[in-house]
């Protein structure tokens, strides 16, 4: 140890209550914090690592104890990081001040200041990454149990509306089957195939609920179809509602798409997503138009069902495939996220473009021969 070292190690301790004074005078400390009496007790520790830094160069373990015991007491007292580095930059400023005016020769005092210097440097960057680390585990902890929780209550609401849907779906079926009877018996009754429209209308809202909660569609039988008969169908079901809404349709689909999939299942897709765009079409003035293609590319069906309505916001088809997000008034939320789970089901995707002009799904899944039967 030098001679320098020793007269400023002298000097120092000579002086101590002097800058501990000054520096508890200067630094920023809330009246909420509850660690107020460790600040002093950090400071003091601190000016005790200057002075044996002085002496001979300290271990990285010597000064990641107190970075990590400050680091900790300032995430329990949540007290903002700036605070605690504009106080260490404060004690690092008065001890170099003091430091200068030891009338020691710059000369000598000069490496001296340097060690000073990066033995600061050194305790507000391991304190801060401690800092850092502590939150970033706590926000990931938090995260994890709104997961967890929002997992929980889409269990229960799953329980609760399958119970309810299927006490509302037993009525509902004997009516269903009444209408029936009453159109064989009476075809020339008013109303009855609007009733029978909406009373099939209402079964398929049902049966999206049923969808949420229904383990056996894991095991649901798959058969081989023909893409186009599918939507065919789908589109003749939909003709009133089509009619209804002023809607051109454009269909445009290859005669020999061939898919291994459960019927129910496509065909529940195809209705969600043309009525979606039904509904969607009903803000706009003017032509309302639906076009409906289906291609094969690579192994894949290339389906897309597009419709000139409303341009959708980037950040909502973020969110649209998720469950219970919806923007419509008396939206339920889970219909495009049942879509999306069904067609990953059969090892398919599914996705959203949209821009002024139109909004475009896109359904890819393998054809028939790709798949193993």
């Amino acid at each position: 140890m030098t001679s320098a070292s020793i007269m400023l190690i002298r000097y120092l301790e000579d002086h101590s209550d002097e800058f501990l004074h000054n520096w508890l005078k200067d630094i920023v400390i809330s009246e909420s914090d509850i660690y107020k009496e460790e600040v002093l007790k950090n400071g003091v520790k601190m000016f005790q690592l200057v002075k044996r830094a002085i002496e001979k160069p300290l271990s990285e373990e010597e000064i990641t104890a107190l970075a990590h015991k400050t680091a900790l007491e300032r995430v329990n007292a949540k007290v903002n990081i700036s605070e605690f580095v504009y106080n260490v930059n404060i004690g690092k400023s008065i001890i170099i001040k003091w430091v200068s005016n030891s009338g020691i020769e710059l000369r000598e005092l000069q490496p001296l200041i340097e060690d000073i210097n990066a033995l600061f440097d050194r305790f507000s960057y391991l304190a801060v990454r401690k800092y850092t680390e502590i939150k970033e585990k706590q926000l990931q902890e938090k995260e994890l149990y709104i997961d967890q929780t929002h997992k929980e209550r889409l269990t229960i609401l799953g329980q609760m509306s399958s119970s309810f849907v299927h006490e509302f779906r037993n009525p509902l079926t004997s009516i269903i089957g009444f209408t029936k009877l009453l159109q064989n018996g009476y075809p020339d009754l008013p109303y009855l195939d609007i009733m029978q429209h909406e009373l099939e209308q209402l079964n398929y809202r049902i049966s999206q609920f049923l969808h949420v909660s229904r383990k056996d569609l894991i095991d649901s039988t798959r058969e081989e179809i023909i893409l186009t008969h599918h939507l065919e169908e789908t589109i003749e079901f939909l003709y009133p509602s089509l009619l209804d809404g002023d809607v051109s349709i454009e269909f445009n689909c290859e005669d020999d798409i061939k898919v291994l999939a459960n019927g129910d299942e496509l065909r529940q897709v195809f209705l969600n997503l043309i009525m979606n765009s039904i509904d969607a079409l009903q803000e706009v003035e003017g032509h309302r138009q639906i076009n409906v293609c289906c291609s094969v590319k690579e192994g894949r069906t290339n389906l897309r069902i597009a419709n000139n309505g409303p341009r959708i916001k980037e950040e909502t088809i973020e969110a649209i495939f998720e469950p219970f997000y919806t923007t419509k008034d008396l939206g339920t939320g889970i219909g495009l996220y049942i879509c999306k789970k069904l067609i990953e089901k059969h090892g398919g995707s599914i996705s959203c473009q949209s821009d002024e002009e139109w909004t475009t799904f896109t359904i890819g899944i393998p054809v028939e021969s790709n798949v193993a039967m």
